[in-house]
């Protein structure tokens, strides 16, 4: 791919702003589903889409993605498929994992979540003392709660059900806060661990079950507690009968489960016909990803453009600024989405990659950030890529007071662009004693960014964004060639996290290194 490196150094050196008219504009404006994007602002050009589409055909990238949803174990080290797509398929779709048609089960168990959801939300599924249930709590961590967390905050104006909180950090702290205020007769805690063995989540969900127990008695645990897990004996163990138990497959990975029984707060939170449009828009994306053409392809085009930019331009960051408070979730869901996907050194036959692969994700929701980070973003020593996202409709408060919202979305798009030269800084303001401001106060431009334009952010368009994200996270992990889809850089520390809790009830710190064992002692001195 000497070409796209080539174009890389090339393409450094111009300016972006001299590349714009509105035939540009027009060309690189995709629309997918509720979503127009505009990608004008980026280093594209005839030959570098050219380059691109070369790469992706080099790469069968069109073949993977009809393998991917044919339900080929694509997942080369665990030996599964990848078909979290069919968890927002419907009847008519003909989905398959490694052979085994999947659709009955699949909708079947989706039935099972809409109608206990229903139930919840209607009162007639009542606690223990037969109190209707104003308040669920969500134990889980990582997939199982960064997900759902999103979606429920994102889609808050959509609210019509009881108070859906998330718990997922092991520090006592988090459901504390989740707890407070609580009746127990009135709580319903979902416990969200496809194994149950998860360690966070089965340290929190005991402690609330404790919590639940010194005020209802044991018997109302089965009333109380729902899960969502494969492991039958270990929920029945809990306390959990199979009617208030909700499964998914080992095809459904944990990052990309919301769809699944995952979802089940989602669905509590707004309902059967809401959470139904939200699937729609996934499958809306699904269906745009298989079949557009490589240049009007959402996610085939960003997926390639992000690969490009990270393995030849050397950027390792991709800033996410939602301009809308209720998507402050998608940063950090995304971060999850992308960097547990493509953050591997391997290729998939286990071969090292001699060359960059996943970016660090980051990001807060406009205005905020443009008063905390965006000063890198616009004068920092690097560029890094942004991406705006901007639903145009208030859907909570003043619609004028929202246009002021997307106006500075706007404007920062156009400022990373344009810049502004020495001559024109200089000519605005002087310094102290005269001092030369111009080098201080230019902005060089040439900042590539994204902007995501949607009408309202509504369920249909929250699951569209989800989606076309995961498509694009398979495109830039098949073309560097890695597993997008498992996770070992996890275990390590899992592991030795057991290790450290062993030595700090005894103080044994043997096989540790020094600096770990001198923190183990310190800790046992000072923890009271």
């Amino acid at each position: 791919m000497n070409e796209l490196k080539a174009l890389a150094q090339s393409l450094s050196e111009t300016s972006l702003n001299s590349l714009m008219n509105p035939q540009r504009t027009a060309q690189l404006t995709l629309d997918a589903g509720p979503w127009r994007v505009d990608l004008s602002k980026h280093f594209l050009t005839d030959a570098s889409i050219a380059a691109l589409k070369a790469w992706c055909d080099s790469r069968d990238v069109q073949g993977a993605i009809s393998d991917l949803f044919a339900g080929l174990p694509l997942n080369l080290t665990e030996g599964r498929a990848v078909m979290h797509m069919a968890m927002r398929a419907e009847a008519g779709d003909d989905l398959k994992a490694d052979g085994e048609a999947v659709m009955d089960d699949v909708l079947r168990e989706r039935e099972r979540c809409l109608v206990f959801a229903e139930r919840v939300r209607s009162g007639q599924h009542t606690g223990a003392t037969g109190a209707r249930i104003e308040r669920v709590i969500n134990i889980g961590i990582g997939g199982s709660d960064l997900g759902p967390r999103m979606a429920v905050e994102a889609l808050a104006p959509d609210h019509d059900g009881p108070d859906v909180r998330f718990v997922a950090n092991v520090d006592p702290s988090d459901l504390y806060h989740a707890l407070d205020g609580a009746d127990p007769a009135r709580t319903l805690v979902i416990v969200a661990s496809k194994t149950f063995t998860t360690i966070e989540t089965l340290t929190n969900a005991r402690a609330a079950r404790a919590w639940l127990v010194a005020e209802l008695g044991e018997a109302a645990v089965a009333d109380h507690f729902v899960a969502l897990s494969t492991a039958q004996d270990k929920v029945a163990a809990f306390g959990i009968g199979p009617a208030q138990t909700f499964g998914f497959w080992d095809w459904v990975g944990g990052r990309y489960s919301l769809w699944s029984a995952i979802g089940l707060p989602i669905m509590i939170a707004i309902g059967r016909d809401a959470f139904c449009e939200f699937l729609a828009g996934a499958r809306d994306m699904d269906q745009h990803v298989q079949q557009t053409p490589f240049e009007r392809n959402l996610p085939v085009m960003l997926g390639a453009l992000y690969a490009w930019y990270r393995q030849y331009w050397d950027k390792p960051s991709v800033a996410v600024i939602p301009y809308d408070q209720h998507l402050s979730e998608l940063p950090a869901y995304l971060q999850q989405a992308d960097m547990e996907s493509l953050g591997k050194r391997v290729d998939r036959q286990g071969q090292p990659i001699h060359h960059a692969t996943g970016a660090v994700v980051w990001g807060e929701p406009g205005t905020n950030g443009q008063h905390a980070f965006f000063q890198l973003l616009h004068q920092g020593s690097d560029w890094i890529p942004v991406e705006f996202i901007v639903p145009v409709q208030a859907r909570l408060g003043a619609q004028s007071q929202h246009d002021l919202l997307v106006a500075n979305a706007l404007a920062q798009g156009e400022a990373l662009l344009v810049g502004k030269d020495v001559d024109t800084a200089r000519a605005e303001m002087a310094g102290p004693d005269g001092m030369d401001l111009g080098p201080h106060r230019t902005f060089p431009g040439s900042r590539p960014s994204t902007l995501f334009l949607t009408p309202s952010m509504t369920p249909r368009a929250l699951g569209a964004l989800v989606a076309m994200h995961e498509h694009r996270i398979f495109v830039q992990g098949w073309l560097w060639n890695l597993n997008a889809y498992d996770q070992w850089g996890v275990e390590l520390g899992k592991a030795l996290a057991l290790s450290a809790a062993d030595a700090l009830a005894s103080g044994d710190t043997e096989g540790k290194d020094a600096s770990t064992a001198a923190a183990i002692d310190w800790v046992r001195q000072n923890r009271g």
